[in-house]
């Protein structure tokens, strides 16, 4: 199947949070608090999705409140932390928005979305996921994660489906 049909095919982009959104950095300070760095163009990303009308979430691991923050900046109404067996989520999530699996677009980087990625309609890997979840996937992002992977993955899609041209328009017209 090509990435063009495969494209046309997402309602529904999850992604996980670090190595993805973020550079999987980590600051630790001496109290014991965490500061995570995320990606502007990938909130810009994230925008132009719902823009088109579909829908974006989080599915991860961690469980911090800098993930929360930054999920209500982006209006996420899709937000699931402390996820570690994250496809039995992705089909709940799935069927809760009447989507199929290959419906899906999920965005991943380490061992916990190996999974999922194969399991998806668009499994994406980002350019520094480790090289069995980059074997897993039918899209490697060129940019690695925290750097707009996220970014890339919502333009793919949009460009491969003919979309990208209506983005331009409401953004200040064509090239």
């Amino acid at each position: 199947m090509s990435l063009t049909t495969i494209c046309a095919n997402i309602e529904l982009i999850l992604s996980d949070v670090d190595g993805v959104m973020t550079d999987g950095g980590i600051y630790v300070l001496d109290d014991g608090q965490q500061i995570v760095k995320f990606h502007i163009h990938d909130g810009m990303g994230v925008r132009l999705w719902r823009e088109a009308g579909k829908r974006f979430g989080i599915v991860t691991g961690r469980k911090l409140e800098a993930i929360r923050r930054r999920a209500a900046d982006l209006w996420l109404d899709i937000v699931r932390l402390g996820v570690d067996d994250k496809l039995p989520v992705i089909d709940e999530l799935a069927a809760e928005f009447n989507a199929t699996r290959e419906q899906v677009c999920y965005i991943g980087d380490d061992l916990l979305d190996r999974e999922t990625i194969r399991a998806v309609g668009l499994g994406v890997a980002v350019a520094d996921a480790v090289e069995d979840v980059r074997r897993a996937a039918k899209y490697v992002t060129s940019v690695p994660g925290g750097h707009g992977a996220v970014r890339e993955v919502v333009e793919l899609i949009l460009k491969n489906t003919g979309r990208w041209d209506d983005v331009l328009q409401r953004y200040g017209g064509a090239n």
